[in-house]
């Protein structure tokens, strides 16, 4: 069902980098990759559109998708479910493009259990400290939702410097240079 072009998947913490790599990707290499838009039971924020950022759900149709075998991965953050649809990836890598993907552990998890052709990149941020200071400069998250995102942390970076989960593991300390890294 999934062949090759193979699927790229960018893990890491919230802050890492990872949405920034992918639109530097896909804007610099518009005919090769294109962005598998996840689905979501969260509200959307100011200026989002359903099926740009996000293909905005409810928790109750993202659970029966999951059931109905139609998400490859899902998980919980915040009290919101988060997941990626069979039909979102099959819609890039039907155009002959690669599809990139960014999920959680969970989701490296997910895919590597399914029949998807994955490349997995974990982007680690250079330190908690930076990490917490990207969150606090993106100003999309309440005070809770930050301290929540860093608690997660630990056991991602954990799970990320682990070499045998990834085919590749890009330190983000420098914008350009994890870019540069993550062409290679």
């Amino acid at each position: 069902m999934f062949p090759t072009p193979v699927t790229l998947v960018l893990c890491g913490p919230s802050g890492s980098g990872k949405s920034t790599l992918i639109k530097k990707l896909m804007e610099e290499y518009t005919d090769i990759f294109g962005f598998s838009i996840s689905h979501t039971s969260r509200e959307p924020r100011v200026g989002e559109k359903n099926g740009v950022e996000y293909n905005f759900s409810t928790k109750e149709d993202m659970r029966q998708l999951r059931e109905d075998q139609e998400l490859i991965e899902m998980s919980e953050y915040s009290g919101n479910l988060y997941g990626t649809s069979k039909k979102s990836i099959k819609k890039v890598t039907d155009t002959g493009r690669i599809c990139l993907l960014d999920v959680d552990i969970k989701g490296v998890e997910s895919l590597k259990a399914s029949d998807i052709n994955c490349k997995f990149v974990f982007i680690r941020p250079p330190s908690l400290e930076i990490l917490e200071e990207r969150l606090r400069k993106r100003g999309t998250e309440d005070e809770a939702d930050i301290q929540s995102r860093l608690d997660n942390v630990r056991e991602e970076i954990e799970y990320g410097d682990h070499e045998e989960n990834f085919d590749k593991i890009i330190v983000n300390d420098d914008l350009n240079s994890a870019y540069q890294n993550l062409k290679s």
